[in-house]
């Protein structure tokens, strides 16, 4: 999969170096603004009980 996308890209071999680097810093970015945060409110391990007393 990931050699077909590599593949396609467009330009010379340091382009498309270029253009790989950029595609997977853009896909953390994406998830960790967007997806991690809303897949945490799922996560039962994020309800601490610790330090919660009155």
């Amino acid at each position: 999969m990931y050699g077909w996308i590599f593949r396609n890209l467009p330009g010379p071999l340091w382009f498309r170096i270029i253009i790989a680097i950029v595609l997977v810093v853009a896909a953390v970015l994406l998830l960790m603004q967007f997806v991690f945060p809303w897949l945490s409110q799922f996560n039962p391990l994020n309800d601490s009980t610790i330090g919660g007393g009155v």
